[in-house]
């Protein structure tokens, strides 16, 4: 049994940096031009970045997205980062609770309704490991940290190179159903770096799920991440999968075509990036990587000014683009170029 405080903190150490980044792959947001309007009839106290998510309003459409947990590492990077949506008004996802759940005595690597008492909180649990736990110990998992909804996170692909991952992905549409029908809060549905097809987004709406975190190609590659873990024939089979997946940009549109409230993840780096999801379709982006890198860099000042100069260039180019509010984006002229009209077609 491979030690998974150790893999997590292998998991934190290795996303500290821009070693695990998809290398060739983007997630194709450049993809979207946005059309500038120089007659705006707007001011920039006008522009509104809030928005409502699983029963929370938001102050802008920022989640500090799912990373860590179950070491005493990862428990100051929870609470650093909770305490800063708290401040900042955002959402804040937790990492994989498998290490809460293998190990109760891990549980307050996890808790942050101290440090984040308001915010949106989501909890997380891997969707292969929840099939097989009744549905009473999940909803255990998702009170024990106060959580407002719940993560069920798909990773196939992070699974096959991992040393010692799951090989059995049979039956997780029917928990997905379970799940969205018996769990008291919300369910999400959470790729892992590889993004969601057209075809998945549709099984997960008709199984009851209606909210989905893209996690696109282009951003962290979880299957870098544990190839860089691997050894051996496992470790080149990772070499040539390190780029697969589908892009951030056609995800989000395919999740929400199929009917779903959606979060971007997967290679948001900068405020345009949210303007351009929002523009496909979603509802919020999430941030990882760069949020972690701004803090270990230089603490939760450094991560608070990543996170404000996103939201200001957010906020800039809403102005420019005649949108008062996040769901004019839905409806701002765009031009969609290169590689995503060939996802969209």
């Amino acid at each position: 049994m491979h030690d998974i405080g150790q893999r997590k903190q292998d998991h934190l150490d290795l996303c500290s940096t821009d070693e695990v980044a998809f290398r060739e792959r983007t997630n194709l947001l450049e993809c979207v031009q946005l059309v500038h309007q120089s007659l705006p009839e707007l001011a920039l106290e006008d522009i509104d970045l809030g928005v409502e998510l699983f029963g929370k309003r938001l102050r802008a459409p920022i989640i500090i997205a799912s990373m860590t947990g179950g070491n005493e590492a990862a428990a100051e990077v929870n609470q650093a980062l909770s305490a800063i949506a708290e401040a900042r008004g955002y959402g804040f996802g937790l990492g994989s609770q498998r290490a809460m759940q293998r190990s109760p005595e891990s549980a307050w690597t996890y808790e942050v309704r101290s440090h984040a008492p308001t915010a949106l909180l989501l909890g997380n649990v891997g969707i292969v490991q929840a099939r097989d736990t009744p549905t009473d110990d999940v909803a255990k998992l998702v009170a024990d940290v106060g959580a407002d909804a719940l993560c069920l996170h798909m990773n196939p692909a992070q699974e096959m190179i991992q040393p010692g991952g799951d090989r059995n992905f049979r039956g997780c549409v029917e928990a997905f159903a379970r799940f969205a029908k018996d769990l008291p809060v919300p369910v999400l549905a959470k790729e892992t770096g590889n993004g969601i097809s057209r075809q998945v987004a549709g099984r997960l709406r008709q199984a009851g799920v209606s909210a989905i975190d893209v996690s696109g190609a282009g951003g962290t590659s979880w299957v870098g991440v544990e190839t860089l873990r691997a050894e051996g024939r496992t470790r080149t089979m990772g070499e040539g999968l390190w780029d697969w997946g589908i892009p951030t940009a056609a995800a989000v549109a395919y999740a929400h075509q199929a009917g779903h409230r959606v979060i971007a993840t997967g290679g948001m780096a900068r405020g345009l990036d949210i303007a351009r999801a929002i523009a496909l379709g979603a509802d919020a982006a999430g941030f990882a990587r760069p949020v972690l890198m701004a803090y270990k860099a230089g603490g939760a000042e450094a991560a608070t000014a990543f996170l404000e100069d996103v939201e200001r260039e957010l906020a800039t180019v809403m102005l420019l683009l005649g949108a008062r509010r996040l769901q004019d984006l839905r409806t701002t002229p765009r031009v969609i170029t290169g590689e995503l009209q060939d996802w969209l077609r």
